[in-house]
């Protein structure tokens, strides 16, 4: 995997740092809009990228449902989470995965939110099965353990690819461990200076598949590949804004 290029493309944005106001704010606005309809689509919510952008706009929409709407306004709440816990570069946490997920759950499951499962669980279409429950303290504690040690030591997008997968292997919560990864995810790229990368619902089958492959067969290579695509085009719509070739 050629991280120096992902590298090449970030010294040639911070190049540009800092980016005018207008274009931070339209960027911003942007982002969250695409990141929270695709992360939601993936899982299943049935509102359109303008539905979405409505609702984040205070209104709502006819024959959707209450959880829908939430789902929408969680996102938001929690990208704006996750951009103040970036800008502090703390060390990842227990305490910021359970904080992270009790804000996406937010008033759509306030039993689970920000708590570990007590049932096993399976994941639907999935040939991996998650560990049992009663495993989630001692798999959680590995988890964290790595990314302190060997994790510190990866290219930062190879760190934030492996955080996202790892996670999603261990699954600790009922719901929202999908959209709590690729959270996860976005706050390791961007704690490194990377933008965040949105995964298109448009790639959910290779998504899906990838990260089969990684947990089931310990080949991480596909769900790596597909990581760095979406972070190489996350850089994209800076050039657009800048009047910038890709």
């Amino acid at each position: 995997m050629d991280f120096e290029k992902l590298d090449q493309l970030k010294q040639r944005l911070d190049s540009f740092r800092p980016l005018p106001v207008e274009i931070m704010r339209n960027l911003h606005d942007d982002l969250v809009l695409r990141w929270t309809y695709n992360s939601n689509a993936i899982e299943g919510n049935t509102l359109t990228l303008k539905e979405t952008r409505v609702v984040l706009e205070g209104i709502t929409i006819g024959g959707k449902t209450l959880r829908e709407h939430l789902e929408v306004i969680n996102h938001r709440e929690t990208i704006l989470y996750v951009e103040e816990l970036a800008r502090q570069k703390e060390a990842l946490s227990e305490w910021q995965i359970k904080s992270l997920h009790q804000l996406i759950l937010k008033k759509i499951d306030d039993a689970n939110a920000g708590r570990y499962r007590t049932i096993n669980v399976t994941i639907s279409g999935a040939t991996h099965r998650p560990p049992d429950h009663f495993r989630l303290a001692e798999e959680m504690a590995g988890f964290i353990s790595w990314y302190k040690t060997k994790g510190r030591d990866l290219h930062p997008v190879e760190r934030a690819a492996l955080v996202h997968a790892d996670f999603v292997k261990i699954h600790p919560f009922v719901d929202g461990n999908g959209r709590t990864s690729r959270l996860l995810m976005n706050l390791e790229l961007m704690k490194s200076g990377f933008p965040p990368a949105v995964l298109p619902v448009e790639k959910r089958l290779a998504y899906y598949e990838a990260l089969d492959t990684a947990h089931t067969r310990e080949n991480y290579e596909p769900f790596l590949a597909l990581i760095f695509e979406v972070v190489e085009q996350s850089f994209e719509p800076y050039w657009f804004a800048l009047g910038e070739k890709a």
